[in-house]
């Protein structure tokens, strides 16, 4: 089974950078191989729909605003539940595309090789000033999603 890992957030934006810091720690835990590669995507959701193509399984982590939830608050959801509608529009400027419509796009153009199993794990946040260091509870956060993805791949007997 061949499995992605995307990391999503801006680095300079405290604690939207929590996808970025995920995949930091696993990849110092895991060796990006044939099967399982591992992304840090920034902000740059367009490059989601190549990332997908030829995956079986992928992991996505990102920070979420305006949850109501206090921040560190951990959410693991099917991606069918944050995927946002395509918009036919042909005016879309798809450099500013979030990676939940991005999904959409990738399923209507990857058709029948779009992957069945996308998990999302989403960290809720409020801080997003200019500042490179995360919060105590996100940084804490983003180490539980660390260890819920290394669990999940020994499980599948990927690691």
């Amino acid at each position: 089974m061949k499995i992605a890992i995307m990391g999503f957030g801006n680095p300079v934006r405290s604690d939207d950078a929590v996808g970025i810091y995920v995949i930091e720690k696993l990849k110092e835990k895991i060796d990006d191989s044939a099967e399982i590669r591992i992304f840090d995507m920034g902000t740059a959701a367009f490059e989601v729909l190549f990332g997908l193509k030829g995956h079986q399984k992928i992991i996505l982590v990102d920070a979420v605003l305006n949850s109501n939830e206090p921040v560190g608050t951990l959410f693991k959801v099917p991606a069918e539940e944050v995927m946002r509608a395509p918009q036919d529009d042909p005016m879309v400027f798809l450099h500013g595309m979030k990676w939940d419509q991005a999904l959409s796009y990738a399923k209507k153009i990857l058709q029948d090789e779009y992957p069945d199993d996308i998990q999302v794990y989403l960290i809720a946040i409020e801080n997003t000033k200019l500042e490179v260091d995360l919060s105590k509870e996100v940084k804490n956060a983003g180490d539980k999603v660390v260890h819920h993805i290394l669990e999940e791949l020994k499980m599948l007997e990927a690691i």
